[in-house]
C-alpha cells in the first residue's frame, strides 16, 4: 500500500471538501444571479443562454467522476473500519464481506435481522445468516 494517495485521489478529495462548503453554494448562486442579471444586457440571446448551459454541463459532467472517486474511497475506508470492528469484537465474523451480496440477498438478510431482533433468540438467527452467506459464496465460486 502506498503511503501517498494518487494525484487524482488528492484532487478529488480536495474538490469534494470544497464543494461541500456553504460558501461554494453561495458562489454558485451568485454566478447564476450575475448571469441572469446580464440577460437584458445581451438581449437574452442564444449565446447568453449557451454560456450557462455549456458551463453547467461541463462542471456537472466532471464533478460526477471527481465525487464518485471520493465517495468510493470513503466507502472502502468505512468498510475496512467495520471489518476491523467485526474482527476485534464479539460480532459474528461471518458478516465480513456481506457488502458483496446482491440487492436481493441484502434485503433478505436485512429482513431476517430485523425479524430476529424483534422475536428470535440469537442462535436461531445464526443458522439463517449462515445459510444466506454460504449460498452466496457457493454462487461466487461457481462464477469464477
Amino acid at each position: 500500500m502506498s503511503d501517498k494517495p494518487s494525484l487524482f485521489s488528492r484532487f478529488s478529495g480536495g474538490v469534494a471538501h470544497l464543494t461541500g462548503k456553504p460558501a461554494t453554494f453561495v458562489i454558485a448562486v451568485a454566478g447564476i444571479l450575475i448571469w441572469a442579471v446580464t440577460g437584458p444586457l445581451f438581449g437574452f440571446s442564444e449565446t447568453w443562454q449557451l454560456v450557462v448551459n455549456t458551463g453547467t454541463t461541463i462542471i456537472t459532467f466532471l464533478m460526477v467522476f471527481v465525487l464518485q472517486n471520493s465517495q468510493n474511497r470513503d466507502g472502502k475506508a468505512v468498510q475496512a473500519k467495520l471489518d476491523e470492528l467485526i474482527l476485534t469484537s464479539g460480532a459474528e465474523n461471518r458478516f465480513m464481506g456481506i457488502e458483496h451480496l446482491d440487492e436481493t440477498e441484502l434485503k433478505r438478510l436485512t429482513a431476517l435481522l430485523r425479524e430476529a431482533a424483534e422475536s428470535e433468540p440469537d442462535h436461531a438467527l445464526a443458522g439463517k445468516v449462515d445459510h444466506i452467506i454460504r449460498d452466496r459464496r457457493t454462487k461466487l465460486k461457481k462464477a469464477v
